[in-house]
């Protein structure tokens, strides 16, 4: 390979670098540190390919000093000095074909896009041998950061038209290429886009992003950062609603959770209850940046533990997010076995609670590029997260991704002007799908960038697949209200599956779960001593408009008690017990296991169509058919009867089919 090739093929591979270098989403200052250096390194290692048997375009020899004095500051990496001696060089001779094209690498290593175009720009001007014909690349990616797709396109064009391209460089023009067509053509086809930044109350520092929501979207954290550099600490902020709507005052999270040390990129989950975020740079850690994970104890945060080697390691692990119950985590990490440099990966927890070895998304998520921010919508079908390796218009995009039989659907970039030229680097959708809240850096002319958290209607023709809602309430106990530590547990009525299974609030009995459209759920509320309480949830789109707030007490264990077994169905005029029913059967059968020392009556009754005689014969056939299950089911006959009532002991009025229904029921009652 011939020096003039050696020397543009290393200028270009730089200028990838740089571009890589310098448009990552917000890092700690370790990541900083460590990026930067790497850097220097590269460019130490490839500096003497410039300035050795270099021909020049210029017959003035002070230009040409000027010139070799500043290529030994960039060796030296003095780019400010450098960057003026060059400007002298141009003095002398403004058609200094070498000058310029050494000031737009300057440039580019300084992040100045400006800077970088102009003399871009120049060398394509004066370059009329194609002596640095990558110009015409580098250019075209400059434009394309700054939202110019046509000209960009037109200046790729012209590239791969040239002869003796590079097959590296053709290689990733083309690539470079559906980019840009993807942005013709999508831009002119908007989303519905009107984003409005929160109030002051939440917007009080130069600097906050990553914002994260509970699921009534009444309280928001966000990563604060103490200044505008890397420099400065970051901490774990959040504000709360008053019961007007309107924002509170920002509030440290925690002296539990905020330190010396940086602290940021949470996930919450939907009940507020479980904080896990990322830390850098000073706590006991197994890399530069770990997860660690805090519980909230009324209204305290324990004292963070870090999630352990199934999750982190030596490299670097951040920008984590909670599936609604707590029992899945998505996050970020460069770990070596991704696809790319930055991958999504995944972590659940085993039955005993303990967090298993992280995953791969695989290559329906992660690309060879960068992929960061993931967000798992309360639904637990809708995945976001932002990549550099699809189509998109420039920088980082957003893009939405549903999880279907084996795996996930092809991601789907959201569209402009949701994404545009600059860095979309977080998303928030709300637990009903109407709202999304992101964080964007302004820049301010003559003053430092500022980082605002916004809110925005999402569009609807971005719909998610499923939407949710939540339920919530307070458990108590019957005759005292108490509150009550509960677990509770929602079940599939379908499949009889787990959907999740979560805990009420120690000191005020609050509960708190996600529903999901379409779903049919058997609901358990259990707390030691009491009897359980067991509702039956339907909800399609309809019912999901509002939050549902529902409050149990439960009745303790005592002679004469009853609890009615709401998720026993059965066929008109039948006894057989429907499928759905089983998970109901297993409860009662739990129940009796767990108290060993009582015996129990399984009751039917009826409502007051028909005769009589007739919901008598019924009530004690579907009384003995769950009895004869409970049976089946290992529980000794001595400990339970079962008897019918017909329709002699309503618990509601006759008079339409709702209360009719509440008289068809199965209860049991404790004997002893």
């Amino acid at each position: 390979m011939s020096p003039d090739k050696l020397k543009e093929n290393s200028h270009w591979e730089i200028s990838l670098q740089i571009h890589k270098f310098m448009s990552m989403p917000h890092e700690t200052l370790f990541e900083q540190k460590m990026k930067y250096l790497l850097a220097v390194l590269f460019f130490i290692i490839i500096g003497d390919l410039f300035g050795q048997n270099e021909e020049y375009s210029t017959s003035s020899k002070k230009a040409i000093h000027y010139y070799q004095e500043a290529d030994l500051c960039i060796r030296r990496r003095d780019f400010n000095n450098a960057i003026a001696l060059l400007y002298r060089a141009l003095e002398k001779d403004n058609d200094f074909l070498e000058a310029h094209n050494k000031l737009a690498f300057c440039y580019g290593v300084m992040a100045n896009l400006e800077g970088q175009q102009k003399h871009l720009e120049e060398v394509i001007r004066l370059d009329k041998k194609n002596k640095y014909k990558n110009s015409f690349y580098l250019l075209g990616k400059v434009y394309y950061n700054q939202g110019r797709y046509k000209e960009a396109k037109g200046l790729i064009e012209k590239y791969l038209k040239l002869p003796n391209g590079d097959p590296r460089v053709i290689t990733e023009v083309e690539k470079f290429m559906i980019n840009i067509n993807f942005a013709l053509d999508n831009i002119n086809n908007p989303v519905e886009f009107d984003p409005k930044p929160l109030p002051k109350e939440v917007n009080a520092f130069q600097l906050q992003y990553f914002p994260v929501l509970t699921a009534d979207e009444a309280t928001i954290f966000l990563t604060k950062r103490n200044g505008i550099s890397f420099y400065d600490d970051e901490d774990i902020y959040y504000c709360e609603k008053d019961e007007h709507g309107k924002w509170g005052e920002p509030i440290s999270i925690s002296p539990n959770i905020n330190s010396q040390f940086n602290e940021g990129t949470c996930a919450i989950s939907a009940d507020g209850q479980t904080l896990i975020f990322t830390s850098c740079d000073g706590r006991l850690s197994l890399g530069g940046c770990d997860l660690y994970i805090s519980y909230k104890n009324g209204d305290e945060w324990s004292v963070p533990e870090n999630l352990g080697s199934n999750i982190n390691g030596r490299s670097w692990e951040s920008q984590p997010s909670l599936s609604a119950d707590g029992s899945k985590l998505y996050f970020a990490s460069d770990r070596a076995g991704g696809f790319g440099k930055r991958d999504i990966w995944v972590s659940e927890k085993d039955p005993e609670g303990k967090w298993m070895e992280a995953w791969n998304m695989g290559t329906e998520i992660n690309t060879p590029e960068d992929e960061v921010s993931p967000f798992i919508h309360v639904n637990g079908v809708t995945f976001f997260f932002a990549s550099k390796g699809f189509p998109g218009f420039g920088g980082y995009d957003i893009y939405k991704s549903e999880k279907i039989t084996g795996g996930w659907s092809a991601p789907e970039n959201l569209g402009y002007p949701i994404n545009d030229y600059h860095d979309q680097v977080s998303l928030f959708v709300s637990t009903n799908g109407k709202n999304g809240y992101y964080s964007y850096e302004k820049r301010l002319q003559g003053m430092p960038n500022q980082s605002l958290i916004y809110t925005f209607r999402y569009p609807k023709s971005k719909r998610i697949s499923t939407i949710s809602n939540y339920l919530t309430g307070k458990i108590y106990e019957h005759g005292t209200n108490k509150p009550l530590y509960a677990t509770v547990e929602l079940i599939d009525r379908n499949t009889n599956d787990v959907v999740s299974v979560f805990e009420s609030n120690k000191s005020n009995g609050e509960y708190f779960t996600i529903l999901n459209e379409g779903g049919k759920y058997a609901l358990y509320v259990e707390s030691e001593g009491h009897l359980f309480e067991s509702r039956s949830l339907d909800f399609n789109k309809k019912d999901l408009t509002e939050p549902i707030i529902e409050d149990f007490y439960l009745r303790p264990i005592r002679e004469g008690e009853k609890t009615q077994l709401n998720n026993i169905y059965f066929d008109t005029d039948s006894d057989e017990i429907r499928p759905e029913s089983y998970s109901e059967i297993d409860r009662v059968v739990h129940f009796l296991k767990q108290n060993a020392d009582i015996r129990i009556e399984i009751s039917g009754h009826t409502d007051n169509v028909g005769s009589e005689e007739y919901n008598m014969k019924l009530s004690v056939l579907r009384a003995k058919a769950v009895y004869s299950e409970i049976i089946a089911k290992g529980i000794e006959k001595s400990r339970i009867t079962y008897r019918g009532y017909g329709m002699s002991m309503p618990v509601s009025s006759n008079d339409d089919n709702t209360s009719r229904q509440s008289n068809r029921r199965i209860e049991f009652e404790i004997l002893k």
